[in-house]
């Protein structure tokens, strides 16, 4: 049995005379979290779709545990589960009553009851049950999709940006929900904005414009040359007055990037600018400024900046 959970080798997606998706290869790999991030419009949902089976492939080849995403497309989403972005579930039905619809809706007949209840209790969802779906918060709708998403027990459940416009608390007791999961073997293929998230993800891959710019560990994107480039270092600048020493860092003509964190400065500089000649150009305690590895963030908009500027 393979390692991985989806195998994707030269996928492409073309539209008239445009790949929107354009030979992508990756693997996720089994009972892991795997973040997939690009901006709006780089392609991520028409891949999804793909890999769904929902969307036949014009070039290249996917399969998710073995099955072929282009001629087994019914084998493929019985083994997967979907979680739309936004709340996609009927606010007019109670909890029980919308994991009753996709229990029939996935056929699973005499197992409806005792699955509803499996997963009303893995979500915690249990003292909304009889609550109707819009009477819920926000983050409680979110717990409801991803019971209902549960509720045939797939391997494998894709999650479109599933803590989008939830506070933080649920944000993060949902993605805890997703770390117990993926220990008891669930593999979660998650689109998301947040950087913290990507952060929490075992893998990730990056593509913009359809195209993969980068995969692998958020350790091994950070390392990647063309986050920062050869003769570069990263520095974090601390400043009484953000905005002040913002503009005079950024005059500095061996900066070649700068940006604002909170109130920090991050910058990128030619190495022939030492910290101690940054402080000073800065107007700062030489204190004030310390090399630092780039975060994923930096990476993402570095490797949109070195792509689009090829």
């Amino acid at each position: 049995m393979s390692e991985l959970a989806i195998a994707i080798d030269g996928l492409v997606k073309r539209y008239g005379d445009r790949n929107v998706v354009d030979g992508i290869s990756l693997g996720v790999p089994r009972a892991s979290i795997f973040g997939f991030l690009g901006p709006n419009g780089s392609g991520k949902t028409t891949t999804i779709k793909m890999l769904c089976g929902l969307v036949a492939p014009t070039g290249g080849s996917a399969r998710v545990f073995e099955h072929d995403v282009a001629r087994e497309g019914d084998a493929v989403r019985r083994s997967i589960g979907y979680m739309a972005q936004g709340f996609a579930l009927y606010g007019d039905l109670t909890v029980e009553e919308n994991l009753e619809f996709y229990a029939r809706a996935y056929g699973l007949g005499a197992r409806s009851s005792a699955r509803k209840d499996d997963v009303i209790g893995i979500v915690g969802i249990g003292a909304y049950r009889r609550y109707l779906a819009a009477h819920l918060s926000g983050g409680w709708q979110r717990r409801l999709a991803l019971a209902a998403a549960l509720i045939h027990d797939p391997a494998l459940v894709f999650l479109d940006e599933p803590t989008a416009g939830i506070d933080p608390v649920a944000r993060r007791d949902l993605w805890d929900l997703l770390f117990t999961l993926t220990s008891a073997g669930k593999t979660f293929f998650v689109t998301t904005h947040y950087m913290d998230e990507a952060e929490r993800c075992a893998s990730l891959a990056y593509i913009l414009d359809g195209r993969l710019l980068a995969s692998g560990s958020p350790d091994e994107i950070r390392a990647l040359p063309a986050v920062t480039p050869a003769g570069c270092t990263r520095y974090r600048i601390a400043a009484s007055d953000v905005m002040r020493t913002f503009r005079r860092v950024k005059a500095l003509g061996a900066v070649r990037d700068a940006t604002i964190f909170g109130r920090d400065i991050h910058a990128v500089a030619d190495a022939s600018l030492t910290a101690s000649a940054l402080a000073a150009g800065a107007e700062v305690d030489a204190a004030s400024v310390t090399p630092i590895a780039p975060s994923l963030e930096d990476a993402f908009v570095a490797l949109t900046r070195s792509r689009s500027a090829a």
